[in-house]
């Protein structure tokens, strides 16, 4: 087996970098834990033991010129608790009375896939899509409500609206079920006690490092800085022509590589899908690392951070309090605060320069957290095209992209491109695509 990585390490998105001599993420700061495959892979690492979660769980809404802590019942923003919405604040009064109309509004139609927007703005009104689901789940994909799939970006919510008229009583039902699948699961201890996100102390790079030295001793090649500008057939197989003008014979590819990169590889052998995969568009996103006195941070940071709704037209999309959400992340003295910007169809920060970024980024902290100077040091990490957008229709264009290379033995996609773009997803896209052309190995050699 070779890996060939075109960048000058492995881990793609995962990277795991240092600020002020402390270790922090510049990529993804955890994964789900109830997605097995994150877990699955260090426990055959060895690292699940190693494996923490956040010592903070609970976030705020930048909205109306505070921070507001959000409610409890959220799925994916969507309320199962109007009262606990309410309560927080969280959404202004008419938005809260709009919302209350679901449990009396006639069944809406389902015909297809749906954009998340439009199922809760059909239920819920507009104010609580712009105000409270947009900054949550169009933070997870930098993209916006309205156009992201339901089926592909939120499952969960798509099953409860088509599962009765009330889209609030259907997500009570399911928390209720869920609350009481995990009874069951853990003998009356609850879902409490199974932790949502989990990192490892050392970064996740530590986690692909070690993935690394299991493949190395096993025989595989690992060669960085080697870019894939070709795709052929060979035979039986196929031939991969490189950046430096060599080839390589194979006699199965995996393509783990991003859309773009797909297409412009499939494109000769596979038009069909080069042609799906072309299609889909990307966002950008500038991941800015703070470091600040503590003494300029007024207050216990008492969450991991905040999200601020697109409709205050901010440059920041959220804000993660890193010292109060790892334990691991901290030096004495500092705090260190994660803020990003950039989201699809919103490319102004990747038009700045660092040190606007930065600047841009602390004067929106300091209005919402009231901090008292710069910070002491930071860093800008670009992930440019780096977030694939799941539009309406994205699990039919992904079948037919799965199909359309199916019929090519000895081939296969993986990615965040295809059925989810968090680590665990990544993950299990990764042993679909290893198991598919391990059961044609025999017939392609024969």
């Amino acid at each position: 087996m070779v890996v060939l990585e075109a960048g000058p390490r492995l881990g793609g998105k995962i990277l795991t970098g240092s600020l002020a001599g402390t270790r922090l993420e510049l990529g993804p700061d955890a994964f789900l834990a109830r997605v097995p495959f994150g877990v699955q892979l260090c426990r055959e690492l060895g690292l699940d033991q190693e494996l923490v979660s956040p010592a903070a769980g609970h976030a705020y809404l930048w909205s109306r010129g505070r921070l507001r802590r959000l409610p409890e019942g959220l799925v994916l923003g969507v309320p199962s608790d109007l009262g606990a919405l309410a309560r927080s604040g969280a959404v202004r009064p008419a938005a809260l009375a709009r919302a209350a109309l679901d449990l009396v509004l006639p069944a809406t139609r389902v015909e297809g896939d749906r954009s998340v927007g439009e199922i809760v703005s059909a239920r819920f009104g507009r104010g609580l899509q712009e105000w409270l689901v947009d900054p949550l789940v169009g933070g997870i994909h930098a993209g916006r409500s309205e156009l992201l799939s339901a089926a592909a970006t939120a499952p969960q919510l798509d099953a409860a609206a088509r599962s009765g008229r009330s889209l609030l009583r259907a997500l009570r039902a399911q928390a209720a079920d869920a609350r009481a699948a995990a009874a069951q699961a853990t003998g009356g201890a609850g879902a409490a006690a199974s932790p949502v996100f989990l990192t490892h102390p050392a970064g996740l790079s530590h986690v692909v490092d070690t993935l690394a030295g299991r493949l190395a001793a096993a025989g595989a090649g690992l060669r960085t800085g080697t870019a894939v500008t070709g795709l052929s057939r060979s035979g039986a197989g196929w031939q991969l022509s490189l950046g430096d003008g060599t080839a390589l014979d194979a006699d199965a590819v995996i393509l783990a590589v991003p859309a773009p990169a797909a297409a412009a590889l499939l494109g000769p052998v596979c038009p069909e899908a080069a042609a799906s995969l072309g299609r889909i568009e990307h966002s950008s996103v500038a991941v800015v690392s703070l470091a600040y006195r503590a003494e300029d941070v007024p207050g216990p940071l008492d969450g991991t951070g905040f999200l601020v709704p697109r409709p205050q037209g901010r440059l920041m999309t959220a804000a993660t309090w890193m010292t109060a959400k790892w334990p691991h992340v901290s030096a004495p003295g500092q705090v260190f605060i994660r803020a990003s910007a950039g989201r699809h169809r919103d490319e102004r920060a990747m038009n700045m320069s660092d040190a606007e970024v930065v600047g841009g980024l602390h004067a929106e902290l300091a209005e919402a957290m009231g901090l008292r100077r710069p910070p002491q040091e930071s860093l800008v990490t670009r992930w440019v095209g780096a977030f694939p957008q799941y539009a309406v229709g994205h699990l039919e264009r992904v079948d037919r992209i799965e199909a359309a290379v199916a019929g090519l033995p000895g081939l296969a996609v993986a990615g965040g491109a295809y059925r989810g773009v968090g680590i665990p997803a990544c993950i299990s896209s990764g042993r679909k695509a290893a198991d598919q052309v391990a059961a044609q190995l025999p017939a392609l050699s024969s």
